[in-house]
């Protein structure tokens, strides 16, 4: 950006003679004019495609029958915040179990951090090697919580079935290890 405003300037500048009121012609070979640049070709690097990924789950997220259609129980709102920066997702909102799950990047890894009804925050990071259209979070510490002994959020696995269906499994531990009776999945559907 700034380079496009410095080579602005410069081709303004060297288009007029600052002492006569006439223009002059620029050189041939000045300076390229804007929008004449060639775009650097940038790979996008997997946590920016993985943000970018949840953020297209914007909207309100509601349980999904066996058959896929969805029920009026409202499970998970989900909006992009701080100027693009960041996702929150309000899981089970309005009720006694109602959480909150904030994504956002930190150096060049997808962090999740779920501020939980136990009163703890897992922090989980996204794997970058998570297959196409699914993220998996593992655990990255947290606060609050003692991972060895304490009931926490240690894994989660979002995966994108289509634009408007979603499954969300979620991993609790207890003591050290997976709590097989606390671990959920959860199929979702937008509606719109």
């Amino acid at each position: 950006m700034m380079r496009r405003i410095l080579t602005a300037c410069v081709l303004m500048l060297s288009g007029m003679n600052l002492y006569a009121q006439e223009p002059v012609k620029p050189k041939a070979n000045a300076l390229p004019a804007l929008g004449d640049e060639e775009p650097a070709i940038k790979k996008a690097d997997p946590a920016s495609t993985q943000l970018d990924m949840v953020k297209k789950l914007a909207g309100n997220w509601y349980e999904a029958d066996k058959n896929g259609k969805s029920t009026d129980k409202l499970v998970s709102v989900i909006k992009v915040t701080a100027g693009g920066s960041a996702v929150q997702e309000t899981l089970f909102p309005g009720t006694d179990m109602e959480m909150v799950s904030m994504y956002h990047l930190d150096k060049g890894d997808l962090i999740m951090t779920h501020y939980c009804m136990l009163g703890n925050q897992p922090k989980m990071k996204a794997d970058p090697k998570s297959a196409k259209g699914t993220i998996k979070f593992e655990f990255a510490g947290g606060t609050n919580l003692d991972p060895k002994k304490d009931m926490h959020m240690h894994a989660a696995t979002l995966k994108v079935v289509d634009d408007d269906h979603i499954e969300i499994a979620g991993e609790a531990w207890n003591g050290g290890k997976a709590a097989e009776d606390h671990c959920v999945t959860m199929k979702l559907m937008r509606k719109k």
